[in-house]
């Protein structure tokens, strides 16, 4: 009974129940969790779900406002590494923080895992992550060693500064654990942009376009496919070439699920073509 008690006031010692989300990817881990109630404070860019909107903001992902956060009077603020430095500013101010990464694959779980346990929500952090590793399974043994570019952004032209993903972001790991590798090679950090002559390099079998913003931007897939099919790529030929216009395209929280089963979709066309 002594021992009951003593975890039951250590868990409540360690509950945190004011909470500022400063990155979409961390206020929906948290919503996934079931601790959205929790979040005081997130940045203008969570917009999902639906509730997150309406939760006070911050400011944008790389300017949120000290001031703002302060008046919040949150107990813990989590964020991503690349704001390692505000982090250490808001803890020089007495409020504590938890930094987590959201770059490659092993770091969203382990960063699902983190925020788990910091919510005391250590069942449901597993259930979610027991799910991601089924459906990364499910992507195996439909395409093997075809090459597979992910674009990022809504390109009508392709003549110079298209963004795709590289050897260091979490897309690089989907493919690799799907059988097949990535297109764009390179040793470099950071987010490469190629031109023309870049794509038609990789020679790429598979072309995945990542547009969440496509409806917004009054564009259609087929607008964005079209300069595609231009290119001689192995991709055009076979027209293996996909537009994931979701919301949650190149989002790194718990909705990587729906993107494993969008993913795992396009390999099945890819097949049968």
């Amino acid at each position: 009974m002594k021992f009951l008690l003593l975890l039951l006031f250590t868990i409540n010692l360690f509950s945190y129940d004011r909470i500022i989300a400063l990155s979409p990817s961390i206020n929906e881990i948290i919503y996934a969790l079931g601790d959205g109630k929790k979040i005081v404070g997130n940045t203008t860019y969570c917009t999902f779900p639906i509730e997150a909107q309406s939760k006070p903001k911050v400011g944008g992902y790389f300017s949120p406002s000290i001031e703002k956060i302060l008046s919040l009077k949150p107990d813990i603020v989590i964020l991503q590494k690349s704001s390692i430095k505000l982090a250490s500013k808001l803890e020089s101010l007495g409020i504590e923080t938890k930094v987590v990464q959201l770059t490659t694959l092993e770091d969203i779980k382990d960063s699902i895992y983190q925020i788990g346990n910091i919510l005391n929500k250590q069942t449901k952090a597993q259930e979610i992550l027991t799910t991601l590793e089924e459906k990364l399974t499910q992507t195996q043994n439909i395409l093997k060693d075809k090459k597979i570019l992910f674009v990022i952004g809504h390109n009508l032209k392709l003549d110079s500064r298209i963004f795709v993903a590289g050897q260091n972001l979490y897309f690089d790991d989907i493919i690799n654990q799907s059988g097949n590798t990535n297109a764009f090679k390179s040793e470099r950090s950071g987010q490469p942009i190629l031109n023309m002559e870049n794509l038609i390099a990789t020679n790429a079998d598979i072309v995945i376009l990542l547009a969440p913003f496509t409806k917004q931007k009054q564009l259609t897939k087929e607008q964005l496919i079209q300069p595609w099919l231009k290119l001689p790529i192995n991709a055009a030929k076979t027209k293996a070439i996909y537009v994931l216009d979701k919301e949650y395209a190149g989002i790194s929280s718990h909705r990587l699920i729906y993107f494993l089963e969008d993913f795992k979709g396009f390999l099945q066309d890819a097949k049968n073509k």
